[in-house]
């Protein structure tokens, strides 16, 4: 990309390489058994919870490998969405600021919690990761929803270790 190009943005975006990537975390997260089975809330902030949990899950792997640049891309894909869904909530522009940046630090937070645990094919963490970080419909066995959520995102691990960085990129629906 020229000099000018990049001055005057006229460039390929280079977000548009994990757009597919992105587009299937938001699938994940949009999972009916996670609301139905697992329990999750299914309201803005069950799939928030959710959403930042998958994120997180591909996120570890994407860092795993010689991807950290698609990670950073992945984040600001996170940031643009969320900053469209504050908008359509009615968000004015002063405040969406400092929304995105209290965000951002929730990701940035559960990316640690989640990362350990994750790395570490720790079960007890990820659990109790996920309990301090996944609203539960009223009611729930909160308990047994955490492990099925824990179980349902080690899966997704798994899965996601089993593909090449290629494959990961393009989400062609084979994960």
């Amino acid at each position: 990309m020229s000099f000018i190009s990049r001055l005057l943005g006229t460039g390929p975006d280079p977000r548009e390489e994990v757009r597919p990537l992105w587009h299937r975390v938001v699938e994940l997260a949009r999972e009916p058994s996670f609301y139905a089975d697992c329990h999750v809330a299914d309201s803005v902030g069950g799939r928030f919870d959710l959403m930042t949990a998958v994120l997180c899950t591909v996120m570890v792997r994407v860092e795993a490998s010689e991807m950290r640049t698609q990670s950073a891309l992945l984040a600001e894909l996170f940031v643009e969405d969320m900053d469209g869904q504050l908008r359509e909530f009615g968000v004015n522009d002063v405040v969406v600021g400092k929304r995105m940046g209290k965000l951002m630090s929730v990701l940035g937070g559960r990316l640690g919690a989640y990362r350990s645990a994750l790395v570490e094919r720790d079960r007890a963490k990820l659990i109790g990761a996920v309990s301090r970080n996944v609203t539960f419909s009223e009611g729930a066995d909160e308990a047994a929803a955490c492990e099925a959520v824990a179980e349902k995102l080690l899966a997704l691990s798994e899965r996601l270790a089993g593909f090449d960085d290629e494959q990961i990129l393009k989400a062609s629906g084979i994960w």
